[in-house]
Order: C-alpha cells, then structure tokens, then sequence
C-alpha cells in the first residue's frame, strides 16, 4: 500500500514557512493523482521545478518530487534489460545534477531509487537466461554504472562537511521519508520496496530516526556497497582467492567511506539471521559474504570510529554503535568456536581483546559508576566476558548505558546465532590495523586517495603473508595451549 501523508504541521520558522506550506499541497496533489488509474503527472512538474530553483540548497521533498515526475514522465522501455540500465543511468545523471547544490549526505540519499533501479536489473541478470553473449555485455554495463555510482559516493564521502547536515526532511513540511517514497513507487509498494537491500534492522533505524539525511544516505551507500559485492561474487574467481579479494576491497571501500553510518548500518545487517542479498546470491554466496564482513567490521581498527574524531556524531549515539559492536563480536566468537573454527575464534578474541573498543567502554563504565575501581573491573577480556560483567552490573542496578545492553539486540549467552555459515579454518590472527589518527583531520583529495590506495594494499599484504605463514605454520600444542587459555578467560 502506498505510504499516506502525515499530519501537516506549519513551520515556526518564518522565513521557510510560506515555500513549505505551498510544497505541501503540491506534494498531496500528486499523491492523489498516483492513486489514480491512468495517473497525469507531467502538468505538476513545473510546481517542483519553482521552489527547487528558489533555494541554494532545495529540500529534499522538491528534489524528489521533481525527479520522480520527469522520469516518470520519459516514459522509458521496460521490456530490455540494456533498456532498464539505460534508464538507470538516466536517473542517475537527473539526480546528480538537479542535487549539485546540495550537502553530500542529501546528494546520497536522494540515490535511493536508482539503486533500486540497479538492484532490479542485477535481480533479472541473477535468475534470468540472457545467453552467454548478452549476459556478458549486461553484466559489464551494469558494474560501470554501480562503479560510476560508487565513484560520485566517494567524491561525496571526501567532502568535509560530509555527515555534518541538516536533517533530511525539514519536519515543518509534515512529510515522512516513508510518506515521500510513494512517489517512486507502485500502487502496492511500500519503503522496504524502494530499499531492497536492508533489512528490518535498518528498516527499524529509518523509523526511529526518520529524516536523518546522514543515516539514509548510509543506508544508500550500504546497499551500493553490497552490490558491488554481490557483483563480484557473481562475475569473480572462487574459493579462498575470492574471499582475499572481496575481503580487500571491503575494508578498503569501508576505509575509504570513512562514514559512521555506513558501518552502523553495516552492523545492523551482520546482527540479522541473514543478510539481505538472499534475492540474489545462493545460500553458500550469502555465507561467503557474512565472513567477509564479519572480518571487515570485527579485525579491523577504524580510526573514524574513534569517540575523539568523531565529534558530528553525539557521544550517546558512538556509545548504542559500540555496544552492537560489541554484541556483534560475541555473537561471531560464539558461532566460530561452536562450530569448530578455533582459529577464527580465537582471532576476533584477540583483535576484541587488544581493541580500542574494548578500552572504550570499560572507560565509559568508570567513568559512570561511582564505585571503587577494584569493583569496577570485568572478570575477562573477551566480548562474553565484557556483556556478563555489563549484565551483571546491569542487575545490581548499574546501567552504565543508559538503557540496558538487551535493548540493542536480544543475547542468548548460552547458545550461539542461528547463522549458517560454514566452518572452514582460516589462518589465526587474520588482523589488519588501519589507522590514520595522527594525519590531519583535514587532507586534500590527492593525499586522501594515495592513503586509500596504500590501506588497499597493506591488507593485501598482510592476507598474503598470512596465508604462506599459515601453510608453514608448526607447534599445534602452543596453539592448544591458547586456546584454552581463552576458553578459561571466558567461563570466568
């Protein structure tokens, strides 16, 4: 069902009020006219096209509004799929100009229907016989275009008022992003279909936070991101060559994004039963991918994520982001070692253990709780040990968080996730350390790249000497020795 109009409210702000109360009649016009039949947009272009010309940086209801009616209006072919790219990439050009003025975060967010565009052709590409000669040439327009969206991205994530803006939608206007979406959408749609890349998760951080411009534009790269992956799974090598490359371009690209709310949404994908790619890889392909970003999100040091340099992002949301991180480190540990892949287990243990995560919260715990030190002080370093201390202060009373760890995801501490992924052993201590603390908080685009390109090609690095090191590697008691030494650590 279409999304319908919530309340409208007038703004208090004087001089934005009379654009938006106009906005809002024309945005419930075409509402109307969508609910029809044989719907006539194109005489309503003109009543977007003014206000969005009116603004240095339009809101994002006028950008939407305008876009979504002149493209409908076009009246591109449907039945080709070279056709359905082709109007992709029409989109995505009408987007991008018509929001040169804007923030970069709206810049992205507004990407949202040509990544459901995309999405729809990759699906048609998966589960549809184009032939060999076809196929080849749809499969190499449709990773240019996913590369020249993920490019304009990277421009945006550069900027550096990149997740410093506005809301998304001004709550004067009375429009909900749910309520905007219906505009690119079929009578019987609804949000989840314009984001067919995300889950409940993310789908549930949207209605909680409906017009973070920043949020949904991580939302947009996430799924550009997951594409991009589900692309190579699908055209690349196999076997643990493809599992080394997607892992490098994973960190890579995260590294690069250097965005909070891509890795929160990243986060809230990993903490699902499954990742939202099923429509289009197999279930061993979805597996694949959760290992590879269970690696990208748990081994690896993120400077962004640092509470110090994170300043756009308010302290009590760094802290809801680290306690996912934190569930999501238990929840791999557990997985790992009940299925018999001590070596994976005992790497995340590891990199946990030595994390600035780690260090993090315990600082915020004491710096909370007006207790002796002695007292405050867990029984452990590993992510189970760490949640059972939290719990436990939890149950004398102490809720070092604000609200209790259980509220950002539900924890069985005795069983592990009903994931299912595979067992096969990987080399111990796979852990990359990418780190840029000590550069500039401000860096032009040719130093920001050469650092990109260098992270890219430290963890190829790495993951190539781990591999011979692991082919050679001797001495299976000192490896049961530690082993054990964790498993001590974690029955405390």
């Amino acid at each position: 069902m279409v999304p319908s109009l919530i309340e409208f409210t007038t703004s208090s702000n004087p001089p934005n009020s009379e654009p938006q109360i106009k906005l809002s009649p024309s945005i419930q016009t075409v509402v109307d006219e969508i609910h029809k039949e044989n719907p006539k947009l194109s005489p309503l272009i003109q009543q977007f096209y003014q206000p969005m010309q009116a603004r240095v940086d339009p809101p994002l209801e006028s950008i939407w509004v305008y876009t979504a009616l002149t493209f409908r209006s076009r009246n591109h072919p449907k039945g080709d799929i070279l056709d359905r790219i082709a109007a992709a990439k029409d989109l995505f050009q009408l987007l991008s100009s018509c929001s040169a003025p804007c923030g970069c975060s709206k810049s992205v967010a507004l990407l949202a229907p040509v990544v459901r565009l995309v999405y729809d052709v990759v699906l048609d590409l998966f589960k549809r016989e184009l032939g060999l000669k076809k196929e080849k040439k749809v499969m190499k327009e449709v990773k240019n275009l996913v590369g020249v969206i993920l490019g304009f991205i990277s421009v945006c994530c550069s900027s550096r008022d990149s997740g410093q803006e506005d809301p998304l939608i001004d709550s004067s206007s009375g429009w909900s992003f749910s309520g905007l979406s219906c505009v690119w959408l079929n009578r019987d749609e609804n949000v989840r279909n314009l984001l067919p890349l995300v889950g409940e998760e993310v789908i549930g951080g949207l209605s909680e936070r409906d017009g973070d411009v920043n949020y949904l534009a991580g939302v947009v790269i996430a799924e550009v991101f997951l594409l991009r992956l589900c692309l190579n799974c699908k055209a690349g090598t196999s076997g643990e060559e493809l599992e080394t490359e997607l892992r490098t371009w994973a960190i890579g690209s995260i590294t690069g994004f250097q965005n909070v709310y891509v890795f929160e949404v990243l986060l809230r994908m990993l903490l699902e039963k499954t990742l939202p790619v099923t429509s289009l890889l197999s279930s061993e392909d979805e597996v694949l991918l959760r290992k590879v970003l269970y690696d990208a999100i748990i081994l690896v040091e993120y400077s962004f994520l640092n509470p110090e340099k994170a300043i756009h992002i308010s302290a009590e949301h760094m802290k809801i982001i680290a306690m996912r991180r934190l569930i999501l480190a238990h929840e791999a540990v557990e997985y790992y070692r009940a299925h018999g892949d001590q070596r994976r287990s005992i790497s995340y243990t590891t990199a946990f253990s030595g994390s600035q995560l780690y260090s993090q919260i315990v600082k915020w715990v004491k710096n909370q709780i007006p207790v002796e030190d002695s007292s405050v002080k867990s029984e452990g370093t590993s992510p189970k040990a760490l949640i059972k201390w939290l719990l436990n202060l939890e149950r004398q009373g102490f809720l070092a968080f604000g609200d209790s760890i259980l509220k950002y995801h539900s924890l069985d501490m005795s069983k592990p996730p009903a994931s299912k992924l595979d067992s096969n052993e990987v080399d111990e201590d796979p852990i990359f350390y990418i780190d840029n603390k000590r550069r500039g908080e401000h860096t032009d685009d040719g130093k920001v790249n050469e650092y990109i390109s260098a992270a890219f090609l430290a963890a190829a690095n790495t993951m190539t000497s781990m591999e011979k090191r692991g082919k050679k590697r001797k001495g299976e008691n000192s490896e049961s020795e530690e082993e054990s030494s964790l498993s001590d650590e974690d029955s405390e």
